[in-house]
């Protein structure tokens, strides 16, 4: 007996050691590239430190401080909350609207599904680099169209600080939607159609079988772009950089691009940890708050 407890402690001190041997390479580089630069960010966010020397001093939470003090921050705060409200609603109505339509459509279905989600893979500057010439207010093709169908003064777009936020979220929600509506498709193509025959046999339209029938049963999938959508919402970066630098003045500046500018233009390291961890902060509050509610409105039935 002791002889077989000894056989089987060792072959599964053996499959363990197996196992962690297949999980190590992962663990390395997980620890080297995500868990270290997390905790030296952190600690970076405690002092002074610029980038560029060696020495630096440890200053507790003076950068949270400054942050709150810092009106280039709070502008960038209130530009992102702006886009985040923006670009939430607009890419989850678009993306659901879409999937509904395609759910519904017999043929070309995969031309279709292929032409929405194609905005999604293309490259970001590609696509903010088209966009920009798109949106030229001096013989852009934007402005050109809207001027032959009789607007005479048509937005500046990327040169006005009124329009500018407003011309990265309709690029933002144009190059996203397409992802979401694939997950919304999904969503969408697992609802029963023995439900929607039992509703019409009790006299219920479209329109009722849509709201009593299809939204309640894709409410996980509602939730989970919702999630992914916040999340996206607070990380726009790309398309600020490519296409407005985060002007004209401080109209395009968000969060992201306020850690960029702060860390990599102005030298400040420290402040830009401090900056990303309120980020962070924001996002995980947010993400918190919407899996509390989701127990409300959310259907896993």
């Amino acid at each position: 007996m002791a002889k077989q407890a000894v056989k089987k402690s060792r072959r599964r001190l053996k499959q363990n050691l197996v196992g962690w041997g297949f999980i190590l390479p992962s663990l390395i580089v997980f620890f080297l590239f995500m868990f270290l630069p997390i905790v030296l960010g952190f600690w970076y966010s405690l002092t002074d430190y610029t980038g560029l020397s060696k020495d630096y001093q440890f200053i507790g939470l003076q950068n949270y401080i400054k942050m709150f003090s810092d009106r280039y921050f709070k502008v960038s705060v209130k530009n992102n909350c702006i886009y985040a409200v923006w670009f939430s609603v607009l890419t989850m109505l678009v993306s659901l609207i879409l999937a509904s339509l395609l759910n519904r459509l017999m043929r070309f279905r995969k031309f279709f599904r292929i032409a929405f989600f194609l905005p999604y893979i293309s490259s970001m500057v590609s696509v903010a680099v088209i966009w920009k010439m798109i949106f030229n207010p001096q013989g852009g093709p934007l402005n050109t169209v809207l001027g032959q169908l009789g607007i005479s003064n048509p937005p500046q777009w990327l040169a006005s600080t009124t329009w500018a936020l407003y011309a990265v979220i309709i690029v933002s929600v144009w190059k996203n939607c397409g992802y979401y509506m694939m997950i919304f498709l999904a969503g969408l193509q697992n609802v029963p159609d023995s439900l929607y025959e039992a509703a019409a046999l009790d006299g219920a339209g479209k329109l009722q079988q849509y709201f009593r029938i299809t939204l309640p049963l894709i409410s996980p999938t509602i939730f989970l772009n919702l999630i992914l959508v916040t999340i996206n919402s607070f990380q726009v970066f790309d398309l600020v950089s490519v296409m407005t630098d985060g002007g004209p003045g401080m109209s395009t500046n968000v969060l992201a691009y306020r850690i960029y500018y702060e860390g990599f233009k102005s030298m400040h390291m420290g402040y830009a940890s401090a900056i990303s961890y309120f980020l962070f902060a924001v996002i995980l509050v947010i993400t918190i708050i919407q899996f509390v509610a989701q127990k409300h409105w959310v259907n896993y039935d």
